[in-house]
């Protein structure tokens, strides 16, 4: 029940709230892993399906993220620890040049740290040349793109082809998502993977960086 509950505070963009329950669930021996698919993450996906489906809307989404931001970190020490690791690998996340757009990229940025992961996030409005950089400074097993506009989508391919002018494209994986990406997109420019959510986009991370340690 605890579970359902901070998936609610998620959802209620109920900061208190969302950081008492995941404190009383650790301390009832509710393992950090059960607190991240169960209940941050469940919630989480609710507000990444309203939002698409336009029942939500950017202030809310925002006031779920800061929820989200305040539990994991409560959570992160403890998934560090029982892991055993620090990082399951690295993905970098960027808004292709044009595009102002970020919620969607900071909610898979959130999810993929909660899931262990290394996020280098440079943010907004980047170029090509920007993610071919931040590959060479990285070494990251992913690249995610976000492009929420139909003019800003073709920047997607620039990406593509910048990696591989760079000799790059072979070395890392890429997904795409945004309002006006979809699996046609991906698949007629060169994507890796379409992420439809962020959820998505975090699975395909992690089956990504599986293929990569076998």
């Amino acid at each position: 029940m605890s579970l359902k509950r901070l998936a609610n505070a998620m959802i209620e963009g109920d900061v208190e709230k969302g950081k008492e329950v995941a404190q009383d669930l650790l301390e009832e021996g509710t393992t950090p892993k059960e607190i991240l698919d169960d209940g941050v993450l469940a919630g989480m996906e609710v507000v990444g399906e309203r939002f698409k489906n336009f029942e939500m809307y950017i202030p809310e989404v925002l006031g779920s993220a800061q929820v989200m931001h305040e539990v994991m970190d409560i959570l992160r020490p403890k998934l560090v620890s029982s892991e055993g690791e620090t990082s399951k690998g690295t993905v970098v996340l960027g808004t292709v040049e044009g595009d102002m757009h970020d919620i969607g990229k900071n909610l898979v940025a959130l999810m993929l740290e909660g899931a262990g992961f290394k996020v280098v996030d440079i943010g907004i409005d980047q170029p090509a040349q920007s993610f071919v950089d931040a590959v060479k400074k990285e070494n990251p097993e992913v690249v995610g793109m976000s492009a929420l506009l139909t003019t800003t989508a073709p920047k997607i391919f620039e990406v593509i082809e910048a990696l591989k002018d760079a000799g790059l494209r072979d070395s890392v994986k890429t997904m795409a998502g945004g309002a006006v990406i979809d699996q046609a997109f991906c698949d007629e420019n060169g994507v890796d993977a379409y992420g439809p959510s962020a959820t998505a986009a975090m699975e395909i991370a992690q089956n990504f960086v599986a293929e990569v340690k076998r």
